[in-house]
């Protein structure tokens, strides 16, 4: 069994109800007054103290401070790159042999060789094309003049002529 202890209990005092409210409204009190004062966002509430008239006081809003144009001002141009082309790039051979079996060249050259007349845009078109095949077959040193060939054989036959002793 459990032996009473022999110290005594030391009493200790029990607050009344009274009491007990009343340190609770004193609580409620302090609590009700912290923070900062009222309106002291919009004051400035750091003017209050007074140690820091010297410095200018930093902007409290905060964001971008580059100034706006609010008038109408030229549009800024921007450069428009040229995208690379789709297509990926062709040898000359490649691209004349696409060029040569262009069917829609092909019926506007038949149209022209049958004496009707092409509209400006397929004119151009058409000039566009035989241009860059010209091109094409200057670069990959390919004649198709048959003109330069009968040229080159008069050229010999006078030739021949002048060293036969011919007139």
């Amino acid at each position: 069994m459990k032996k009473p202890s022999a110290q005594p209990r030391s009493k200790v005092r029990r607050k009344t109800r009274e009491e007990l409210n009343q340190e609770g409204r004193d609580r409620k009190r302090d609590k009700k007054h912290r923070g900062n004062a009222s309106g002291s966002r919009a004051n400035g509430g750091a003017e209050s103290s007074g140690s820091g008239k010297g410095k200018p006081q930093k902007d409290p809003r905060i964001g971008s401070k580059k100034p706006i144009p609010l008038g109408v001002t030229e549009p800024q141009v921007k450069k428009h790159h040229k995208p690379k082309s789709e297509k990926p790039m062709l040898s000359p051979q490649d691209e004349l042999e696409m060029l040569e079996t262009d069917e829609r060249l092909d019926a506007l050259l038949e149209r022209l060789e049958e004496g009707e007349t092409l509209s400006a845009e397929d004119q151009a078109w058409v000039d566009a094309k035989l241009d860059r095949i010209d091109e094409l077959m200057q670069k990959l040193g390919l004649s198709y003049d048959d003109d330069e060939d009968e040229e080159e054989e008069e050229r010999k036959e006078d030739m021949m002529r002048l060293l036969k002793g011919g007139n």
